[in-house]
């Protein structure tokens, strides 16, 4: 696995109002935002803003409630990792898994069009590994997204 973060992935309980408070902040939100979902710069990496029960579902767990322990639930956050094809999704799942990590979802096809998994590190922290076709990696393995 490379040494990088690509985004931090906030469940919150109110998409629109999340991204007004962020935009607030000096965030700037990506074209590739919807209704579900909010995509900003934060230097090398993206700042995702994802409904907290969908996101929790996405990853396959039960939501939990604002600060719980990750390890006692869903604690309402996941790092992801992007990777440059499905196979290196898969790859990685297993150098996790290999380095200590449980494995919560497998790779797989998911519903945004891309291909992920999950793994929660030894303190129960979640790192989604996911190819994301929408989201290329630049030469420095940094996600290429457009603001406005």
């Amino acid at each position: 696995m490379e040494p990088r973060l690509s985004l931090v992935t906030l469940g919150v309980a109110d998409v629109a109002r999340a991204t007004a408070f962020y935009t607030q902040l000096g965030f700037t939100r990506a074209s590739a935002s919807n209704d579900d979902v909010t995509f900003m710069k934060a230097g090398g990496v993206v700042l995702s803003l994802f409904g907290r029960r969908p996101l929790a579902e996405d990853a396959g767990l039960p939501p939990g409630t604002p600060g719980v322990d990750a390890s006692a639930g869903f604690g309402g956050i996941t790092l992801a990792h992007n990777v440059r094809s499905e196979a290196e999704v898969d790859a990685v799942l297993v150098q996790a898994v290999a380095a200590g990590a449980q494995l919560r979802k497998p790779g797989q096809k998911v519903f945004w069009g891309g291909y992920s998994g999950y793994f929660a590190d030894p303190d129960g922290h979640l790192w989604e590994v996911a190819h994301n076709p929408f989201f290329p990696l630049d030469d420095q393995g940094l996600v290429q997204i457009d603001e406005g």
